[in-house]
This record gives structure tokens, sequence and C-alpha cells, in this order.
């Protein structure tokens, strides 16, 4: 391997003081994650097929079969610029969908297999895609909402022989040649948009420059305590999240270990356990929810042969029982936390070849940022130890978000004094640089890893016809961190509560995901709201307290 953003430092300390976010002058992370190691033959991917044949696939390959496929994109039109959706699970053309992509110039939407047809609509119509790559497990979704996605030009299914007027993704790959000249970008190179929960609104789309891999592959050498070129690595979570797509995918294309991609439908730990040990995986990044889920095994370390040397976890925060069970569980294994956020990077946590983790803090910040604990009111900076807005200040900003797509007010709201950046997550600093999380100061729900805005929830819950109004807010929940409560105002005292109940959970699973369906329903007479209407969610999480 010739070059990866993050050298080797012997200290927290050496980092952070020496340090520099040296992106190239001209950049695309297609060239980086295929062309640049040592040996294109290793293997870059090992993908295990629940469903049919499983394949090890090289550099080497991924570059052969993104160069076919972006000639074929070109082909029907796919230009610089244009916007291409990615709904595809943990399988190769995943990967090689967006380095197709980015050979060509497109910009990447990533959308999980999870979304129902809602979510989808609403992401394709405001992302203005022109073009659509997806699993067979969503075709029937997209067919749906296709007329309603006005830019939608082409709908690419993988396998071959899809019917109706989708394109065959083998046929295409098959139909070209390698070899293609790939886009002359630079770092600043529009490369993904990305959508947030939509705490206070619609999900906004989060448009990221090429700069955004180099950060979370920065981030992966740190908490996967700077080992990771003979390394294996897997993550559960959907390629589509940002974390796991940067921050476990691409950083291994980039720093040349492999990947293990396994498209489950399910959690089942045992299976877990003995697919980790099957594949010798070194490094995983688990959601917190995931090691819950893990702590039901009995000695796992004496019914499997397990190669794991670093745990990393991001999403919501490890709480002590987890920390305990690792260490308890595991011979010398940490499990370093991180943060991070879809606009921003992944820009504080811990790494246990640098320091000892604090059971409960977030870390300290990474090498490249600054981090300041500002008043939510006055954003003047707070003294040690009083809770605060989190603000970060990047080295090199291009490492994080251009723009909100399309709102440039909105963009505009996100940064403070220029240089820094907002985060609506109150936290504390103590006097030895670690930061603890106190709460949100947003409505964002964090249930199994994913984060849930309750806007969409409550607009899907509405779609019911006996149903006048309806509020969500988070509860907390052994397993999943938070699970989704919802409030609900029937439009009449004449209905069947269960039936009801069931109605409204399938609703929301099929318009928008199941991790994002109300476990808990409560029907009431009236919500509270604010003198304009709007739901007071803070009232509701009072009475869930209660």
């Amino acid at each position: 391997m010739t070059w990866q953003i993050m050298p080797r430092f012997e200290s927290y300390e050496q980092a952070r003081r020496e340090f520099e976010w040296a992106l190239p002058d001209r950049y695309n992370p297609a060239t980086d994650f295929l062309r640049k190691h040592d040996d294109p033959e290793r293997v870059a991917l090992r993908y295990e097929n629940p469903d049919g044949p499983s394949a090890n696939l090289t550099f080497r390959d991924l570059d052969d079969r993104s160069d076919r496929l972006a000639a074929a994109l070109a082909a029907l039109g796919i230009e610089a610029g244009d916007r291409v959706g990615v709904v595809v699970p943990q399988k190769p053309e995943n990967p090689v969908t967006h380095l197709a992509n980015w050979k060509l110039g497109a910009v990447s939407v990533p959308l999980t297999v999870l979304f129902g047809r809602d979510a989808l609509e609403y992401r394709l119509v405001d992302s203005e895609a022109k073009a659509v790559v997806v699993d067979p497990a969503v075709r029937d979704e997209i067919d749906a909402i296709s007329d309603a996605c006005p830019d939608l030009e082409h709908v690419v299914e993988l396998g071959s022989n899809v019917e109706g007027d989708a394109h065959a993704f083998d046929d295409l790959v098959a139909s070209e040649k390698p070899g293609i000249d790939v886009y002359d970008s630079t770092p600043e190179t529009p490369s993904a948009i990305m959508y947030t929960s939509g705490s206070t609104g619609p999900p906004k789309g989060v448009l990221h420059s090429h700069a955004l891999w180099l950060g979370r592959a920065a981030a992966a050498y740190n908490y996967f305590d700077q080992g990771l070129h003979d390394a294996t690595l897997w993550t559960p979570a959907d390629w589509a999240w940002g974390a796991a797509l940067g921050g476990t995918l691409f950083a291994a294309l980039h720093h040349g270990c492999t990947i293990v991609g396994w498209p489950r439908e399910d959690f089942d730990p045992e299976d877990v356990f003995d697919f980790m040990a099957r594949h010798g995986v070194t490094k995983a990044f688990m959601p917190p929810t995931a090691l819950r889920m893990l702590m039901s095994v009995e000695n796992p370390t004496e019914k499997y042969d397990l190669a794991l040397e670093t745990l990393a976890a991001v999403g919501e925060p490890l709480t002590p029982e987890i920390l305990d069970w690792v260490d308890e569980t595991f011979d010398d294994v940490p499990v370093n936390e991180f943060y991070g956020q879809t606009e921003l990077n992944l820009v504080v946590g811990n790494s246990s070849n640098w320091f000892e983790a604090q059971p409960g803090s977030m870390g300290k910040p990474l090498p490249g940022y600054d981090v300041a604990v500002v008043d939510q009111e006055t954003r003047e900076r707070l003294p040690t130890g009083e809770p605060g807005e989190l603000a970060v200040r990047p080295d090199d900003d291009r490492v994080f978000f251009d723009e909100y797509w399309g709102l440039p007010e909105k963009t505009a709201n996100k940064r403070l004094d220029g240089d820094w950046f907002l985060t609506d997550d109150i936290v504390m600093q103590d006097d030895e640089g670690y930061l603890w999380f106190v709460s949100r100061a947003d409505d964002v729900i964090l249930t199994s890893g994913y984060r849930v805005g309750p806007m969409e929830v409550e607009k899907a819950i509405l779609r019911h016809p006996n149903v006048e109004q309806a509020g969500v807010v988070g509860v907390p929940d052994e397993t999943r961190g938070e699970a989704i409560q919802a409030y609900v105002q029937p439009t009449s005292d004449a209905f069947d509560e269960e039936t009801l109940r069931t109605e409204i959970e399938d609703l929301v699973r099929d318009r928008l995901a199941a991790y994002e369906y109300p476990r808990h329903i409560e029907f009431v007479d009236e919500l509270p709201t604010t003198s304009t209407g709007k739901i007071r969610r803070l009232d509701l999480r009072e009475e869930s307290e209660k």
C-alpha cells in the first residue's frame, strides 16, 4: 500500500500535535480504494451468500466490475453530478455501484433495504435521483413509487433476466469491458447524499464530498487501534448507514484489508459468533444493541474459535453492563466507543492503544478536530465540568458535509462563527479531556443503533383514517437502548384498540422501516400542543416516565 490518510503515531498526544489532513489535490475514492494497493489480487470482499454461492472478490475484481458497470451506466445517460440511489444490502453489488458512480463523477444516495415505500419515495424525489440500483427484495416498492419520482429514468435490479422495464445488473456488467477513464475529481467533488433522521421536520439530505471517506478512514484507523492492513473487518450494520459504509466498508478498502459481507435477515447471536469464527473476523464494528444481544450467549469463547482483536461501537452510549461483559468475556479485546453525526464525521472516541477509556465516556477529540462546550443561548464557551452543546471544528472542513441538500438556511444554522459546527447534543468535558454525553437537544430516538426522527413516524401514523393526531417519543429499552412510544388520538371513540394498534404497527413497518414502528402505543383523548398546534414532545416524554 502506497498511501493512507492517517500515519502511525506513538501516542495520542503526538497524533493531536502532528496530524494534518494532507488531502491530495486530485482524488477519486474509486482509484484510492482499488488501484493503489501493492497486491491487487488480495481479497477485498469476502461475501457469504445465505441463498446461493458465496464469493471472494479481490481489489482487481471490484475494479473490473465497477469499470463495467460505470460504462453501462454511462450508456444509459448517467453523467457527472447525477444522483444514483443504491438500495442494496451487504452484497458485492453495493460497493461496485458506489465505485462505478464515482468513476463517472455521479453522486451516490445510499438507502437501506429496510425502507418502505414512503421513505424511499421521499428520498428519491428529494435527491432528484436519475437512476436507482435495487435489491430484488425492494423491487416491488420501487415499482409502486416510480411514477411519483419525476427524475427517475432507470431502475437497475440485481441479477439477470429481470421482469418489466428494469435493467438487469448482471447483464449490464456483462455487456461492457473494463478500462474506462475515471472521472478526474478532487476531494471537494460531490460524492454522496445521506439522509438524516429528521427530528424537527422531514429528513434532510446531507451532501458530502469525496473527502468524507478519508475522514471515516482516519477514524476507523483509530477505533480499530491503528492496526488495519492485515485485518478482517465486519459489521452487522446496514451498509446504507454512514458509519458502516464509510467507517467499515470503505475504510477497509482504503487501508487495503478485507471486509466481510453477510446480508442476513435477522440477528441471531449464536449465528453471529459462528460467522465471526468461520471468517476470522479480527475487527468488528458493533452497534451497542448488537453487543447487548450477544450477551445472551454463554461462554462464547469456549464455543467458538474467535480471532477478535478489537471491537468498536457507535450510535448510542455504551452501558457499564456491556463494558463489563466485554471485559469478562474476551481476552484483552477492547471496545472503543466513538461519536459522530451524519453531517460531520466520527470526531470523538476512544483508542485503547493511546489512552485508557473511562466507562461511560464518549472519549476524547480525535486528531484533526477541536471541540468546545458552548452555552445553547449565548454560544459562549463554558468552563470545564459544565454541560452545554458540543461544537466541533475540523482542521480541514472538507471532511465535514458541504450542505443540506437544497436547504441553505439550515446549512448556515449548523455553523457557529464559520469554523465551528453545532451538534445539538449536550455534553460535559472533564479536566482530563474526556467528553461525557448528557442528553440530546433534539427529539431524535436512538433505537437498535438507528437514529429515528419522530416526525416521519408521526406522519406515517396519520395516514390511518382512524387517527386524528399522533406524537412519538423514545422510551428506555434494555435491548434496543430506546423503543418508540406513540401517543395516538383516534378520530372517535368507536374503535377496537387491539385492531387499531396492529394496523398502526403494520402501516409504519410497510411505509417506513421495520425498526421505525412503535413498539408501545397508548391511545389518548387529546395530545399536548403548543399555541401554534405543534406536538409538545417534552410533555409526552415526561408522561412516559411516570
